[in-house]
């Protein structure tokens, strides 16, 4: 065993021993004070063990892609890579959620009580509803929204009123359209890995992507949704900065950035918190200044869109954000406890992006801190570290927040996804591969997760 696989272990150890002390910790500080409100700490689940329709699906697609996912992602071209990579995680994604059934896995998720699906009926004059939205976040306030609609800005459930308006109604609609959208980030990520750090470590990075435990979440839950939409914004703006296409091209995927990102604060207020992704990625550019600058107003016209619209129809997201904070403190965000939160919420991450992640976390520092050689700007494991590092101070700010205690483990699906790519630094990815699909199937078999 070489030392570098050995301290890979140490911090996948580290890794699994914080999953197992929030585990016994969590279900003592249940046991004894009913304060975390989960039933299984540190995950919003509770133990059923299940097999389901999609369990033979599931293995099948764990298996192929831990046996010819890198030789393939290595091999292919580009573009058939992208398609491939896709449609192996639309088919991990469908698998696991339908190892629960159609009803419980996919389309009874989105029309539970706190979901999106339950306030349709009162978006059928979409202006008057969004002008009246903030008079219905505060639990005291006549009729108010559930917790899910009141904590989220109006485009998230505006989304779902335009699916009903073009006849795809209902759970199953909405399911899939969480999984097939939320799919792409897969596709997102590799697209901005290639632009910046070089396609080797893209194509490195591609089947941790697929095989992702991140999938039992993003199908189907509205995160999933939310995180391939801030991906999209993240890949375009890296497409912007790169300088491989022209300056017309440039200024479009600089417009389409901001416009997404624009939709991602408008989808969950805690996405703001991608513009520290947004800045790693301006830092990591390679187009000289003056044409980066070129760009910007490109990048801010895009941005203006969805905020202009939104507030031209009467929403006031900062009014909104204000009025949410009293929401969260007066329901169970305000009685759950900080001290354990803040650090089982970072066990919930380990369940979202594996203990593969863990070992390529260790080697993105040390690709940062030169334990191994001294760090370069133009390396591209040093690259796709600093990448690494700017989604992980965007989590730990959401973390200190206190803004997300519990239920992390969706809600941070968007920074999840640009932790995995860490994985790409790992040697022998077959192993890890199969650790990573290993961890998935047994969540997902042994828990019912509640998203």
């Amino acid at each position: 065993m070489t030392r570098s696989l050995r301290r890979d272990l140490y911090a996948v150890l580290a890794a699994a021993l914080l999953i197992v002390a929030a585990v016994v910790i969590g279900r003592r500080i249940q046991h004894d004070h009913h304060s975390l409100f989960v039933n299984w700490p540190p995950l919003f689940a509770h133990w059923e063990p299940h097999v389901g329709p999609g369990t033979p699906a599931a293995l099948l697609v764990a298996v192929l892609v831990v046996a010819y996912g890198p030789a393939l992602a290595a091999r292919l071209p580009w573009r058939a890579l992208l398609a491939a990579a896709w449609g192996a995680c639309l088919a991990w994604t469908w698998s696991l959620a339908l190892v629960d059934g159609w009803q419980r896995g996919v389309a009874g998720r989105l029309t539970a009580t706190n979901e999106y699906l339950r306030v349709i009926d009162r978006f059928h004059d979409i202006p008057a509803t969004l002008r009246d939205f903030t008079h219905h976040i505060v639990s005291a306030s006549p009729a108010p929204w559930p917790a899910h609609i009141a904590g989220h800005p109006p485009a998230a459930t505006v989304t779902f009123v335009l699916l009903d308006r073009i006849g795809l109604r209902g759970g199953g609609w909405a399911g899939a359209w969480c999984i097939t959208v939320g799919a792409t980030a897969c596709v997102a990520v590799l697209t901005a890995l290639r632009a910046l750090t070089g396609e080797a470590l893209a194509r490195r990075a591609a089947p941790f992507l697929v095989l992702a435990p991140a999938a039992v979440w993003v199908g189907a839950s509205a995160d999933g949704y939310f995180a391939a939409v801030a991906s999209w914004s993240v890949a375009l703006l890296a497409l912007a900065v790169t300088g491989n296409t022209g300056a017309g091209p440039r200024a479009a995927a600089a417009f389409g950035s901001g416009l997404l990102f624009g939709l991602t604060c408008y989808l969950s207020y805690g996405l703001t918190l991608f513009a520290l992704i947004g800045a790693g990625v301006v830092a990591l550019g390679r187009i000289p200044a003056g044409t980066l600058l070129r760009g910007a107003p490109f990048l801010i016209a895009g941005f203006a869109v969805v905020p202009l619209l939104f507030t031209a129809a009467g929403f006031d997201w900062w009014e909104a954000y204000r009025l949410l904070v009293t929401r969260y403190y007066e329901g169970v965000g305000g009685i759950r406890p900080y001290g354990y939160w803040v650090w089982a919420n970072l066990a919930c991450t380990v369940a979202v992006v594996g203990l593969a992640t863990a070992g390529g976390l260790r080697r993105a520092a040390a690709a940062l801190t030169g334990v191994r050689r001294p760090p370069a700007a133009g390396v591209p494991e040093s690259r796709l570290a600093l990448l690494v590092l700017c989604a992980l101070l965007a989590l730990l700010a959401a973390d200190l927040s206190g803004m997300s205690k519990a239920e992390t483990e969706r809600i941070w699906l968007p920074f999840a996804m640009w932790l995995l790519p860490a994985c790409a630094l790992l040697d022998r990815p077959q192993g890890w591969l199969a650790a990573q699909a290993a961890l998935a199937l047994l969540i997902n078999h042994l828990l019912l997760t509640g998203w």
